[in-house]
């Protein structure tokens, strides 16, 4: 039995932040959660989160916005984000991205559901794909009505030069099952598939691969929900036992914990846990992504990294009880020392960072 229930956020890499908030709060209608930065690295990048109307696992798409440096799309990546929408739909999304000069190709169909695949600004590409089963709450604009707002994730597609590893890895390692091909797409489903439950190969033998680092305009990872610590440890036997040995130590993500693999075909697969208390850990649930959250063992440096974030304003509207100030921020705010301390036994976390700048672009020499 697979310890996947399903799929738990996908996370990309794209260019300016404003630029990213603008297009998928105004033109996509998603509903922003939480803002807060990039744990690792020495670079202060904003992670910011977007859900549908009940911040649900499997609606959650996160973004790094990274202008400093341009990643390579290519094989062996996330080539795409599919999200529900209702079925008859897809005449109001062609119509609605073609306002906002959206390039897209179009209504197309795989598997017997119509989809339309479109670009974010930043190049990363997204999906709308009709699909009447899927009940989620969705999150609703001026622009983007409930009756064709995305409900959350059906799954995303994956480029990748070779298909049996990866098959594989997927089958063996993750517990989810082979249910169709269609010509270059291959589809694999966990639990009773459809909506958060699927997810699509793409052979392409000869594209190259693409940057494994993280880059605007690349996708950098999928994350499998599973239930909680306990489960996760399990994860990573499995994959050790099966000879998938790169496989990461059970990380602190302040709202979920982590472990990481990289699949055979180069895609960087998590499996995540969410937290009690979820994304609500930090702030109360009807201010979600109100303002910028720091992991306790930064908030003593909150100055010196706001000072090299991009200033960034969300639309009031996407905040359901209106905008409340003070937003919260943790209640305990640790001197540097106990900041620095590792939970006992618990997961790992990054606690101390010399930050040298902000996401600026890189100067061209």
């Amino acid at each position: 039995m697979s310890l996947v229930k399903g799929i738990h956020h996908m996370t990309v890499c794209v260019g300016g932040a404003q630029e990213d908030i603008d297009f998928q709060t105004r033109i996509f209608g998603q509903r922003m959660i939480k803002q807060t930065v990039l744990f690792d690295g020495r670079y202060a990048h904003y992670h910011l989160y977007y859900a549908n109307a009940n911040a649900e696992p499997g609606s959650v798409y996160t973004t790094f916005p990274y202008g400093r440096v341009k990643g390579r799309p290519g094989s062996g990546q996330i080539q795409s984000t599919a999200y529900t929408v209702p079925k008859g739909s897809l005449k109001f999304w062609l119509e609605h991205l073609n306002r906002h000069k959206i390039k897209n190709g179009g209504i197309q169909e795989r598997f017997g559901q119509k989809f339309i695949r479109f670009d974010h600004p930043s190049g990363i590409q997204l999906e709308v794909v009709e699909d009447n089963a899927d009940t989620r709450k969705a999150w609703t604009t001026g622009d983007v009505t409930g009756d064709v707002a995305t409900r959350g994730f059906h799954g995303p597609v994956l480029s990748v030069r070779e298909i049996a590893e990866t098959e594989r890895f997927f089958v063996d390692a993750l517990g989810f099952r082979k249910t169709g091909q269609e010509g270059a797409y291959h589809r694999f489903e966990i639990g009773e598939g459809g909506a958060n439950k699927t997810v699509t190969l793409l052979h392409e033998p000869d594209r190259p691969s693409g940057s494994w680092t993280f880059g605007a305009g690349t996708a950098h990872h999928l994350a499998l929900e599973m239930e909680n610590d306990e489960k996760l440890a399990e994860q990573k036997g499995i994959y050790e036992e099966l000879g998938y040995t790169d496989a990461s130590e059970i990380k602190d993500r302040m709202y979920f914990h982590s472990v990481y693999c990289r699949c055979p075909g180069g895609i960087l697969v998590e499996c995540a846990a969410t937290v009690p208390q979820g994304f609500a850990v930090d702030e109360p649930a009807d201010q979600l992504g109100q303002s910028l959250l720091l992991p306790p063992w930064f908030e003593h440096r909150r100055a010196e990294i706001e000072a090299m974030l991009e200033p960034i304003a969300v639309p009031e509207s996407n905040f359901p009880g209106g905008i409340k100030k003070p937003a919260a921020k943790p209640a305990a705010v640790p001197t540097k020392a106990a900041a620095a301390e590792q939970p006992a036994g618990g997961p790992s976390r990054r606690t101390s960072a010399v930050f040298i700048g902000g996401d600026k672009p890189k100067k061209k020499k």
